[in-house]
């Protein structure tokens, strides 16, 4: 399949993507930040993966696409999420071959842009890579709507699950900045509705943290239930953000999986 999308659009969504370090050809590896994160969250990622190009995604509301408002839904996000990624994948070097990584919303994110890919007949992803969310037919709810919460109660959520400079939480104009962003992509997960659809003929590795307080361990154990190949569980020590804070394992995890692909 063919997608039209301006490089314009493209340097939105993908904003670092003439920046990835990766020599030609390398494996284009998009990765879909937590609720309210932004490209930047994976911007350290970039050189760190040896035949990866790390394509950290930029969704609206935040960073350098803070004037555009933030999606509310599910459906529209991913939707215009696989416009992008389709007409990335196109003119790739890589031959039509890329992988995902999405952590918190965007492990659902990423998930249901897999499906809609295969709605329309793309490309599958060689691999998946989820962390820091239960598997999507298992949400695990732990509070009342994030998106209706006063920004005391945003703040103290944002300071519990950690990965937010306190600087940032302590600064009013700072977080009148990020709080629509993170208020926005919470409705965004809190309203999502799982639909049956086959599994995957995608492998998926779950990246796991045991002191997580936004996930169970059996939901997030039911990622296994959402492919029909190879599943792998990689448990961490640590709270929500653990891949982050310890990322030279997650990217050996990472570079061991996609190894037989660059």
């Amino acid at each position: 399949m063919s997608i039209t999308t301006s490089d314009d659009v493209l340097s939105r969504w993908l904003p670092f993507r003439t920046l990835t370090g990766a020599e030609p050809g390398a494996l284009p590896l998009y990765c879909l930040p937590h609720a309210g994160g932004a490209a930047s969250a994976f911007r350290a990622w970039q050189r760190k993966l040896p035949g990866v190009a790390v394509q950290p995604v930029q969704p609206p509301g935040r960073e350098s696409r803070h004037r555009e408002p933030p999606y509310l839904e599910m459906p529209p996000l991913v939707s215009d999420l696989a416009d992008a990624v389709l007409a990335d994948v196109e003119t790739s070097a890589a031959g039509r071959r890329y992988a995902l990584y999405g952590h918190s919303l965007g492990a659902i994110v990423a998930f249901e842009l897999v499906r809609e890919i295969r709605r329309r007949g793309g490309p599958p992803p060689v691999h998946l890579f989820v962390s820091g969310s239960d598997a999507p037919h298992l949400t695990y709810e732990d509070g009342p709507p994030v998106g209706g919460m006063s920004r005391d109660e945003v703040v103290a959520l944002l300071r519990r699950l950690g990965g937010t400079p306190e600087w940032l939480l302590a600064d009013p104009e700072a977080l009148a900045m990020i709080l629509p962003a993170v208020q926005a992509d919470f409705t965004v997960k809190e309203t999502y509705v799982y639909r049956d659809e086959p599994p995957l003929d995608v492998p998926i590795s779950a990246l796991l943290s045991s002191a997580d307080p936004r996930i169970s361990p059996a939901k997030s154990a039911g990622w296994r239930a959402q492919t029909s190949v190879r599943y792998v569980a990689h448990p961490f020590d640590g709270g929500h953000f653990a891949v982050f804070e310890q990322a030279p394992r997650t990217h050996a995890i990472v570079s061991e999986a996609l190894r037989p692909w660059v």
